[in-house]
């Protein structure tokens, strides 16, 4: 009879740094997600926690491909009537650039309780300059 290994939960978690300095949006969120969720580990499992800390640093200067920074839309609501907000890439890059990974990661995470889980390991800053010195954490190339 054959028996279902289960990995033990990640103890031993790895933190990396990722510089978003000229890096094209879509491909690098991939790579985050990835991380996160611990696809680039031989014991990954859909169902667990297997993935490790990312930083992100420089967020205010990923590019887009294309027109994309005055195409493409990122919408909020207040959930009052009327309270649809919408802006530009750009505009939102000027304002809160860690907004843009964020939201492009989250999209690329499971739905649900594990996915949740997965989005605070994301540490997202827009300088060059984290407070996650401590973890010692390895620079990753996208």
């Amino acid at each position: 009879m054959n028996k279902t290994q289960i990995p033990s939960i990640n103890t031993d978690s790895h933190w990396y740094v990722i510089d978003a300095k000229n890096q094209t949006l879509g491909r690098m969120s991939t790579h985050i997600s990835n991380i996160l969720r611990g696809k680039n580990k031989p014991l990954y499992t859909p169902y667990l926690d297997t993935g490790d800390y990312v930083i992100v640093i420089n967020s205010s200067q990923v590019s887009v491909s294309g027109n994309k920074t005055t195409q493409k839309l990122y919408r909020r609501h207040s959930g009052q009537p009327g309270g649809l907000k919408v802006e530009t890439f750009e505009q939102l890059q000027t304002r809160l650039p860690n907004r843009i990974i964020e939201k492009s990661v989250k999209g690329m995470l499971p739905k649900g309780i594990l996915g949740r889980k997965l989005f605070t390991k994301l540490k997202v800053y827009s300088g060059s300059s984290h407070p996650h010195i401590a973890q010692k954490p390895e620079e990753y190339i996208v």
